[in-house]
């Protein structure tokens, strides 16, 4: 797909980011997913409107791209979002593993106008008991019980 294409599919997103926000439904972040030259699924920041802390436009977007395709991962799309995804939203889009993915403002735009996430990146690099929020960790044996039945499940679908 030629660079015209892709800023036209970038400049959508940025279009309904702009209009989530005018429109009182939450940030100014948006998402699209495309397959084949065609756009399959969008997705907004509602996290305010659905009181949903996990309601970023990449995961909405991802959400909705995968029902349309009755699939849980989009390797033959391409997500464009309106900027550089947050940790948990980039996990997301791990698990879904798309083609590519392609973003507008960075991280350290959306920290300039307050969505701050260098907390979350080095947490992540932390070791649970080194993190600001109290971890423990219980039942580890007793917890392995999940991980037996996922092993012996003779039907499972790996992912």
């Amino acid at each position: 797909m030629d660079k015209g294409k892709r800023e036209d599919f970038m400049r959508q997103a940025i279009a309904l980011a702009v209009e989530n926000v005018r429109a009182g439904r939450g940030g100014p972040f948006a998402a699209i997913v495309v397959r084949h030259g065609e756009v399959i699924a969008r997705g907004t920041n509602t996290v305010t409107t659905s009181n949903d802390p996990t309601a970023h436009a990449e995961v909405n977007a991802i959400r909705a791209a995968c029902a349309v395709l009755g699939d849980f991962q989009l390797g033959d799309c391409d997500i464009y979002t309106t900027c550089e995804p947050c940790p948990m939203c980039l996990g997301a889009i791990y698990w879904a593993r798309p083609r590519r993915i392609f973003f507008g403002a960075t991280r350290e735009d959306a920290a300039d106008v307050g969505f701050d996430d260098a907390m979350i990146y080095r947490e992540i690099g932390c070791k649970p008991e080194d993190r600001s929020f109290p971890m423990e960790q219980l039942l580890r044996d007793e917890a392995q019980a999940g991980f037996v039945a996922w092993r012996e499940k003779g039907d499972r679908v790996d992912y």
